[in-house]
């Protein structure tokens, strides 16, 4: 009897790893905040696996160098600094005027209501990279108006919908800082792995290149559809009488006034990168205080603010003079040979690095008396903390699963797939399309991408394809119903008058949209590598 119930025991601790991922499936869909169902999960088969025997505790080791690592990792620090971007942009209401004023910018053309969400969708991803933000903003401003302008209620959840997962692939998104940094460690392991021992790196700033021509593709592939339904099928996007928006001249001066700061922030921090002036980092920090001043001189206190509005835009020029002369000028200092020149220009931008305080400091004042900085404080602390307290998690799990063998079993099942690598990248992209019903992108990103990546790249996928491959499958993820989180964003905010089905079908038109952007990334790779390898190579 003994020897039976010993037998047993040893056959179950060889599926301990596969008895985690469920485990932790199930703690998920119970409830349990995913953090700590990470860490929880790691103990309770950590302790398991000891017990039977078949696992080591020196694979426990490197947790406390992974949480030191993961708080002193310079690419990480970019993540709060661009969740400060979104949230300031969110809470003083310039997404709303960007939307007010491009809705009456476009709205006197047949579907000029979807087409205006779709580029603000485009915008706050470039400026937010926060899907439920977006679309909760979007369902909140746009989705009343358009029903009230005899829109087709599906037409119009579907293109809100859409437009707000846009953050998850048009750099600088969230997604896609997560992703670089997992994807870059995979990608030197998979290369110590074969013998290679000076691995090539992949960083955030390639992602972010890669990511923009499908990023444009997909908001290419929305706007030609929903012109072709406006066109053929004209009662679901009607036109608004441009007597109703008022004369053309001050539509278009109203448009001019809303629309050049944030578009000046978004080539400052994305060109900043691109051009390889600033790292993600780097970016973050100029687009966190770009925010803080576009925000801060959006509101007007009267005479007594003058000083403050003359102090922030003197630190947004500042801010810009700075980039200018980091393109142009070596700006080192403490070293030999400088030139006049450069020392002149070293000199101009301290001064402009000392006026940006002074403008950060009454930019603060106006939000606080506005009571916006609290609560902007408030959200991001509050996302920041959850980020951080994942990937502590994932890594106590991702250490264990390990230990348990879980890395070679996921390398054989990829190695069995039918297909060789392409089978392999197809199921890897359906178990994840299929995740993301039920987790968010930062889980699915510092757990299944570190298991799943080192065995793809090994195969000779290419990092950067793959991470974008995986965000556009993730966005696809997101949009799909019955499950998709956009939808159920929506559906929080959307007017009773919005039936479920019709969101859902909303949605469908762009899903095959997406999954068509997928089929091109497949089948022309270069779409994402090209721009890459152009600015880096």
């Amino acid at each position: 009897m003994a020897e039976a119930h010993g037998f047993c025991f040893c056959g179950v601790a060889g599926w301990l790893d596969v008895l985690m991922v469920a485990a932790l499936c199930v703690g998920i869909l119970m409830g349990f905040p995913v953090a700590f169902t990470l860490a929880g999960v790691a103990i309770i088969f950590a302790v398991i696996g000891l017990a039977a025997g078949v696992f080591d505790p020196s694979f426990l080791q490197p947790i406390p160098q992974r949480v030191h690592g993961a708080v002193m990792n310079s690419t990480l620090i970019a993540v709060p600094m661009f969740i400060l971007m979104g949230v300031i942009l969110e809470k003083a209401k310039i997404a709303e005027e960007l939307l007010d004023e491009l809705s009456r910018l476009f709205g006197s053309m047949r579907g000029g209501l979807g087409i205006s969400v779709t580029v603000v969708g485009a915008l706050l991803a470039a400026s937010t990279g926060i899907v439920g933000a977006t679309v909760v903003t979007m369902g909140l401003l746009s989705l009343p108006t358009m029903l009230k302008r005899g829109y087709d209620p599906a037409f119009s959840a579907g293109s809100i919908a859409a437009a707000g997962t846009l953050g998850q692939i048009i750099p600088p998104s969230i997604v896609l800082i997560l992703l670089g940094d997992v994807i870059s460690n995979a990608y030197q392991k998979a290369q110590l792995e074969q013998g290679v021992f000076a691995p090539e790196t992949i960083s955030v700033g390639d992602l972010f290149a890669g990511a923009l021509l499908p990023g444009l593709m997909l908001v290419g592939l929305y706007l030609a559809y929903q012109i072709g339904v406006a066109t053929f099928d004209g009662r679901k996007a009607p036109a608004i009488p441009q007597s109703e928006l008022g004369p053309r001249a001050e539509v278009w001066a109203a448009a001019l006034r809303t629309l050049p700061p944030p578009l000046l922030l978004i080539v400052a921090v994305l060109g900043s990168i691109l051009a390889g002036a600033a790292t993600p980092t780097e970016a973050a920090s100029v687009g966190a205080v770009g925010a803080l001043l576009i925000a801060g001189s959006r509101f007007n206190d009267g005479d007594g603010g003058r000083w403050e509005r003359a102090a922030i835009l003197l630190a947004g020029g500042a801010i810009v003079g700075l980039i200018v002369l980091t393109s142009f000028v070596d700006l080192r200092t403490g070293r030999d040979g400088a030139s006049s020149l450069e020392q002149a220009a070293i000199s101009i931008a301290m001064a402009l690095c000392a006026a940006i305080p002074v403008g950060i400091i009454a930019s603060l004042r106006r939000l606080a008396r506005h009571r916006v900085l609290t609560a902007a404080g408030d959200q991001t602390i509050r996302v920041t903390t959850m980020v951080f307290t994942i990937l502590i998690g994932a890594a106590a799990f991702s250490l264990v699963f390990r230990g348990l063998g879980g890395e070679e079993t996921v390398r054989n099942a990829l190695a069995m797939a039918p297909g060789g690598v392409v089978g392999a990248v197809v199921v890897v992209m359906l178990v994840m399309f299929l995740l993301g019903f039920f987790l968010d992108f930062i889980e699915i990103t510092f757990v299944v991408v570190p298991l799943v990546a080192p065995a793809l790249l090994k195969m000779g996928v290419d990092p950067v394809w793959l991470g974008i491959m995986m965000a556009v499958n993730l966005q696809t993820s997101f949009l799909t119903p019955p499950f998709g989180f956009a939808l159920f964003y929506l559906r929080g905010v959307a007017p009773a008058a919005v039936r479920t089905a019709d969101i859902y079908r909303g949605a469908v038109p762009f899903i095959g949209l997406q999954v068509l952007g997928l089929i091109a990334l497949t089948a022309f790779p270069s779409l994402a590598t090209w721009l890459p390898n152009l600015l880096y190579d």
